[in-house]
């Protein structure tokens, strides 16, 4: 047993604690008894915000989950999305004389393995920090695991397994499935980013995948200078991705750059099932001749050939604005669950689509659709598989960068164009056709045998013998509610005629109690007609609250930039987050 878990358990309950307590104030105004509170917009920000700052205060391990927990709306409100987007991997690097070891331990003396070597860190993030050295005269870069981090990542992840079952109790099923599936790429996640022997087979095999495409460049991997807790590769500098001014200056097309980005990503989740998962603009360059340089492979992911499938059917329904199909492949890749609403999904995609597509959306539309559904990324019924959960990112990520580029980009006119050009369109077509070949057979079949059926089923009902069977889903539990109802109702009546008996012909002790009893069940049928939850929303579909939140993030990287220089290489583990195509705001939350 990792005896410093408890400790940080300690700490980490000292933390949360003033949050647990508000959202206890949140579900019964008095703890014990009273109504709900409300929430605003307001109180759910101040509260990211302290929660921000809790989280930098407990350091590595909680700054990595709320980096991840900025690309999960389908566990967090948006409130706290938004603010987490800002937290970034940059934190003071260890002293010199702590990491000088672990390089000594994995490949030996620093002066004996290095021609020259900088004692001053280029880059600190939470779990490593890369230096710049000379092999052999030639300029590398060497990325070091911070010392003693296996341990309080070891004493963390098990203070969040012991807080999930606690959890698990105040929230709704579907958030339960998603913060499950968190949990469990979180664990995965960041023993993957620590091991820098994976990381360097990863790079490698991305770098492989692009060997003959002369626009992106990826660091190569000195073998011989690396292992679990050291990497050393080339060193590659380059311009930060989102320095608009420097980019301009060097000449760069930077919607053409945008395009490119896009399609290497798509290249990477469709075709090659090996992907590069942490695109933010730290971890992505431009050399002056326009070359896309790809830095920090410690995020990198894997998908199977069933989930490409289903991401290509989720573009293609996309192109072709095939609402049914787009929710079909959600269905199949298990983000959305199969008793879904669909009619009011499918208004939720429409909004959706016609938002990224950069149409103008009718603002009556959007109420119609408001009074439909209610915040559907944070609520039941969308959720996220932990195989998709990085291919979420990078979407968002990409599309955020992409849009910094070039405010007016068209992400899905994009992906279209690949689509088309790698033959899936038409793919696409050809087992729709097919699809619908089956469906007319088997509709042809059901024609020659349903006559025959139809009337067996007319003599059973001639002869008195037809009968039927249904199942009814109280998935709300208005049965329940209703006989709670007619029970306390019944009780009530039964209370009155007590008191007026027992004031008539016994004592007043009988008599007050009685009256307690009928006040009791009065109460009882009151709540049971007020504890009805109901919530509330106002999703901001628009173009123009998206393309003001861009202009605000455009504005605070380009202020980012203006202090960080056009060197991108000690950005390398430098996270900003990405951006969310749609904005949510969740009233009268539980």
């Amino acid at each position: 047993m990792n005896l410093r878990a408890y400790g940080r358990f300690v700490v980490v309950f000292r933390q949360f604690l003033p949050l647990i307590l508000a959202y206890l104030r949140d579900r019964r105004r008095y703890f014990l008894f009273g109504g709900r509170r409300e929430v605003t917009g307001e109180m759910r920000r101040e509260r990211a915000r302290v929660l921000l700052d809790s989280l930098l205060t407990l350091g590595p391990t909680f700054i990595k989950l709320g980096q991840l927990l900025s690309t999960r709306p389908d566990v967090l409100p948006p409130e706290y999305v938004a603010e987490f987007s800002k937290l970034q991997d940059e934190v003071p690097p260890a002293e010199w004389a702590e990491a000088e070891p672990v390089i000594e331990e994995e490949l030996g003396p620093v002066n004996e393995v290095f021609s020259a070597f900088d004692t001053d860190a280029i880059s600190g993030a939470s779990l490593g920090q890369v230096y710049r050295a000379e092999l052999e005269g030639e300029p590398v870069a060497v990325k070091v695991r911070r010392p003693e981090i296996e341990s309080l990542i070891e004493a963390d992840l098990q203070v969040i397994k012991w807080s999930l079952p606690v959890l698990m109790r105040f929230i709704g099923e579907a958030r339960s499935f998603s913060l499950e599936t968190l949990a469990e790429e979180f664990d995965k996640t960041i023993h993957e980013e620590i091991d820098y022997d994976r990381e360097a087979r990863m790079l490698q095999e991305i770098r492989e995948n692009f060997a003959g495409d002369g626009t992106i460049r990826i660091p190569n991997v000195i073998d011989s200078h690396s292992t679990v807790r050291v990497l050393t590769m080339e060193y590659v500098p380059g311009t930060k991705i989102t320095a608009i001014d420097e980019l301009d200056r060097m000449g760069i097309d930077r919607t053409g750059l945008a395009e490119r980005l896009e399609r290497v990503y798509l290249q990477m989740i469709v075709d090659d099932g090996v992907f590069h998962a942490d695109p933010h603009p730290g971890n992505l360059a431009v050399e002056p001749d326009g070359t896309l340089v790809f830095y920090d492979f410690g995020m990198s992911g894997r998908v199977d050939d069933y989930v490409q499938d289903k991401i290509v059917a989720f573009y293609i329904g996309i192109a072709n604005q095939d609402i049914d199909a787009i929710l079909d492949a959600l269905v199949e890749m298990g983000t959305l669950s199969p008793t879904a609403d669909r009619e009011t999904m499918g208004n939720v995609m429409e909004l959706a689509i016609q938002d990224i597509s950069g149409e103008e959306v009718d603002q009556y539309r959007v109420q119609e659709v408001v009074g439909q559904v209610e915040d559907t990324i944070y609520e039941f019924p969308l959720r996220l598989p932990a195989n998709l959960a990085l291919v979420l990112r990078v979407a968002t990520v990409v599309e955020g960068v992409c849009v910094t580029l070039d405010r007016n980009f068209d992400f899905i006119s994009v992906a279209t164009d690949y689509l088309v050009e790698e033959g899936y369109r038409e793919e696409g077509i050809k087992q729709f056709l097919e699809s619908r070949g089956e469906e007319f057979t088997d509709l042809a079949e059901a024609t020659v045998r349903t006559p025959p059926k139809l009337e067996r089923a007319l003599d059973g009902l001639n002869r008195g013998s037809l009968s039927v069977h249904a199942d009814l889903d109280d998935t709300d539990d208005l049965f329940e509610s209703l006989a709670n109802r007619l029970v306390f109702g019944l009780l009530l009546t039964a209370g009155v005629l007590s008191v007026a008996i027992l004031y008539a012909f016994a004592t007043p002790f009988a008599t007050a109690a009685a009256v307690v009893f009928s006040v009791a069940m009065a109460l009882l049928l009151y709540r049971s007609f007020r504890s009805r939850r109901r919530l509330q929303a106002t999703p901001e579909f628009t173009r123009q609250s998206l393309r003001q939140r861009r202009e605000q993030e455009a504005e605070s990287m380009s202020e980012a930039d203006a202090t960080t220089g056009t060197e991108a290489m000690g950005d390398a583990e430098d996270d900003t987050g990405g951006v969310t195509p749609i904005e949510v705001e969740r009233e009268g939350e539980d």
